[in-house]
């Protein structure tokens, strides 16, 4: 049942996703992220977004086990574009030169096509992104991740620390819903049933001692490390160490390629903007 509810870690599994090397994974989703957030060519971002939810697709993630992710990205994702326009509602008017009023409001809060084409452009930033980051995240054994980092010049110290981290995402989200159910099992309302500051109160009540333990946790392998000599010698070898194949040199030609498109696009477009009112 917990293993249903984690929130985001590793997944075993048998696509070509899994297979390929962590250090090719993080390349091309941190330059392609970078293409998606540097480009606001709307043509370009929708490829990105079709092909960051097709590559979801083939990586067999199933949608309830990070539900609770994909909320909290999509209420983040809403919050920015309404906090875009209550403090910028003519931004998409000064940037592409035009203005056509498409609902009539109070002050300069007048809804405009060209604001809500610069408000599509930011919530295509979201997709581009957001479901590669996950692909990465539950496609990559934390040890293999590692290995990759130091493999692309990363010191094995800090590869180390990131795979500490990721690999101790499941177990502390474990950990808190063992907490919570026990808390539910004493009268506790903490379900969808329950109001929602009733709600926020209970799993604050939860997650800052949880935030505490993991200290104490995270002191207790750092003592253990410095006993076992961890950082004496410059090098070291890995056991997840895997080489980067012919696939992997194609992910990354291939993102490479959106990078210099992106910059390809902005010589067309004169600037980083798609101007369909030009």
């Amino acid at each position: 049942m917990l293993n249903q509810r984690k929130l985001i870690g590793y997944h075993a599994g048998e696509t070509f996703l899994h297979g390929l090397s962590g250090a090719s994974k993080m390349l091309f989703f941190v330059l392609v992220s970078v293409a998606a957030m540097i480009s606001y060519d709307t043509r370009f971002l929708l490829g990105l977004a079709l092909l960051s939810l097709c590559l979801f697709r083939l990586s067999h993630i199933r949608i309830r086990d990070i539900s609770f992710v994909l909320v909290f990205a999509a209420s983040f994702a809403a919050l920015n574009l309404v906090m875009v326009y209550l403090f910028a509602p003519q931004y998409g008017v000064d940037i592409y030169g035009a203005k056509d009023v498409l609902w009539t409001g109070w002050g300069a809060y007048n809804l405009t096509a060209q604001e809500l084409f610069y408000l599509f452009n930011l919530l295509l930033k979201y997709v581009s992104t957001i479901p590669l980051a996950v692909i990465f995240l539950m496609t990559t054994h934390p040890s293999q991740f590692a290995s990759s980092l130091n493999q692309i010049g990363v010191s094995y110290k800090i590869a180390y620390s990131v795979s500490l981290t990721l690999r101790y995402i499941p177990d502390l989200q474990e950990e808190f819903f063992l907490i919570r159910m026990s808390q539910e099992a004493r009268g506790q309302e903490l379900s969808k049933k329950a109001k929602l500051t009733q709600r926020v109160k209970g799993n604050l009540q939860i997650i800052i001692p949880l935030i505490f333990s993991s200290l104490e946790r995270i002191n207790t392998i750092a003592t253990a490390m410095e006993l076992r000599r961890f950082g004496k010698n410059k090098k070291r070898t890995w056991y997840t160490y895997q080489a980067l194949t012919k696939r992997d040199m194609i992910v990354l030609a291939l993102a490479v390629a959106f990078l210099l498109l992106c910059f390809v696009l902005f010589a067309v477009n004169h600037g980083r903007f798609y101007n369909p009112w030009r």
